[in-house]
C-alpha cells in the first residue's frame, strides 16, 4: 500500500513538473508576442502602430506618389488610368497624351474613339475614357475646370472614387482627407493586423482610427512603396523587410 501511494506520488510530481515547464514556455512565448506588440496582444495598439511607422519612415523617408504630373487635374487623369494598371505604363502614356489634351476643357471635348486609342495600353480603355471625360465635363461645368479642393466636391465627379479623391487631395494639395487604399495598401493591411477587412472603405475606416491624422498621406505612399518593392503579393521578400519583427502573417517567406 504504502509502495503504490509513493508510484502515485512520483506520477504526481512528474506531471506538475511537466506542467509547470509547459507554463514557463507558454508565458514566454506570450511574452515575446506581447513585447513585438508593443505590451499588448492587440495588434493596432498605440505603441506597435508607432513602431510600424518608425520603421516605415526609416525605410522610405522620401515615399511619395509615383504618377507624373503637372497639376491636380493631371494627377486627377493618370489616377483614374491607373486602375488595374501599374504607374509606370501609365506614364508612358501620358508622357504624350498630356501635350495633346492639356487641360479639362480638351479632355472633355475629345473625340471618344481616339481618345480610347490613345490610353488603350492602361487597361479598360472605354470606361476610362466615359470616366476622364465625364469628370473633365463635371469640372468645366461645377469647378471652372479646377479640381475642386474637398472629398465632397471631387466625389461629384464621374469614375471618381475615394480612392482617387485621396490621392489628388494628399498628393496635389497636401489636404489629409483619408488613406489611399489600393490593392498593396489591402494587402498590407492585412499582413500586419491592421485592419480584418477586405472593402477599401472599411479598411480606410480602420486606418484613420489608429494612424495619426499628420501622418495619413506619408503613410499611404510609404505603404504602397512597401508593397511594390518588398511585401509583394506572392512570395513576399521578408528577409529584405525591417518590418519583419513586428509581422505575425501567415504569408510570411522566413
Amino acid at each position: 500500500m504504502a509502495k503504490a501511494k509513493k508510484l502515485v506520488s512520483k506520477k504526481n510530481k512528474a506531471r506538475d513538473k511537466t506542467a509547470a515547464k509547459w507554463t514557463r514556455a507558454a508565458k514566454a512565448a506570450g511574452s515575446k508576442v506581447r513585447k513585438v506588440r508593443g505590451g499588448s496582444e492587440d495588434p493596432t495598439n498605440p505603441k506597435r502602430v508607432a513602431a510600424i511607422l518608425e520603421k516605415l519612415d526609416e525605410a522610405y523617408p522620401g515615399a511619395t506618389c509615383e504618377l507624373k504630373y503637372e497639376n491636380p487635374f493631371q494627377l486627377l487623369v493618370s489616377t483614374i488610368l491607373s486602375a488595374q494598371c501599374t504607374d509606370v505604363r501609365v506614364n508612358q502614356v501620358t508622357a504624350t497624351l498630356y501635350k495633346k489634351y492639356p487641360d479639362a476643357e480638351a479632355f472633355a471635348y475629345a473625340n471618344p474613339a481616339e481618345l480610347e486609342q490613345e490610353i488603350r495600353p492602361t487597361g479598360f480603355f472605354r470606361n476610362k475614357t466615359k470616366s476622364v471625360m465625364g469628370a473633365s465635363k463635371a469640372l468645366m461645368e461645377k469647378f471652372s475646370g479646377e479640381v475642386p479642393r474637398t472629398m465632397e466636391e471631387i466625389l461629384t465627379l464621374p469614375g471618381v472614387a475615394r480612392k482617387t479623391g485621396n490621392v489628388v487631395l494628399g498628393t496635389a494639395y497636401g489636404i489629409a482627407s483619408g488613406v489611399v487604399v489600393d490593392t498593396h495598401v489591402i494587402r498590407l493591411a492585412n499582413r500586419l493586423e491592421l485592419t480584418k477587412e477586405q472593402e477599401p472603405k472599411r479598411i480606410e475606416q480602420d486606418l484613420i482610427k489608429i494612424i495619426p491624422r499628420e501622418k495619413w498621406i506619408k503613410f499611404s505612399h510609404q505603404l504602397i512603396w512597401h508593397g511594390r518593392r518588398v511585401c509583394v503579393a506572392r512570395k513576399p521578400k521578408c528577409v529584405m523587410c525591417n518590418l519583419e519583427p513586428l509581422c505575425s502573417s501567415k504569408d510570411k517567406t522566413i
